[in-house]
């Protein structure tokens, strides 16, 4: 019996893998954001990489360093949606609104 607990107690630890070890962080988003978001543009919705970095580590990933790769990777691509190129032929949009045109009087 003693010598069954100290085999025990003497064996070699078995260590939890990390699962996003050596992906991209376009992989980590595709493989798990992607079934509930279509685009990682507007996630990190202005947020500070470091606080995304812990939030992603306490839900979504299994390491600080994946964590951090896919906040970095989140806060890169924020911002608004590229803007869709014109058309031939369409008119152009207007940057200004125009003054209203003055009522004349009758």
């Amino acid at each position: 019996m003693i010598l069954a607990v100290a085999t025990v107690l003497t064996a070699p630890v078995a260590s939890a893998q990390n699962l996003d070890a050596g992906k991209s962080p376009a992989k980590l988003f595709a493989d798990g954001c992607a079934t509930c978001h279509r685009s990682p543009r507007g996630l990190a919705k202005g947020r500070f990489s470091l606080t995304l970095s812990w939030f992603l580590r306490d839900h979504y990933v299994t390491s600080s360093d994946s964590a951090k790769a896919l906040a970095d990777y989140l806060v890169s691509v924020d911002g608004p949606p590229p803007r869709a190129a014109a058309k031939p032929g369409a008119k152009p949009a207007r940057s200004e609104p125009r003054p209203p045109k003055p009522v004349q009087g009758q």
